[in-house]
């Protein structure tokens, strides 16, 4: 990124827009990518809800392929979590 503003391709925030590095925050985004990794992944999702909160990890993986490692993976947790009721 920093080589991005030295060549003059604009202000930091504008070189990580502009290549795709700036970080999905959106709750209604990750949400939607959250419930599809559950759907696919309905196994995992059932052992999360059965207090194996370790389980998690492999739907928030799902969930950054997905959004391809843009999405606040603390955030991805979060939902996930949420979404098996493990609040």
């Amino acid at each position: 990124m920093i080589e991005g503003v030295l060549a003059g391709e604009g202000e930091p925030d504008q070189v990580m827009a502009d290549r795709g590095l700036a970080l999905v925050r959106d709750d209604s985004l990750i949400q939607a990518a959250v419930n599809e990794a559950l759907e696919a992944h309905p196994d995992i999702a059932e052992k999360i809800r059965g207090g194996k909160v370790q389980a998690a990890g492999a739907i928030v993986g799902a969930v950054m392929k997905a959004t391809k490692g843009q999405a606040d993976a603390a955030r991805v947790r979060e939902l996930v979590m949420a979404a098996c009721g493990q609040s």
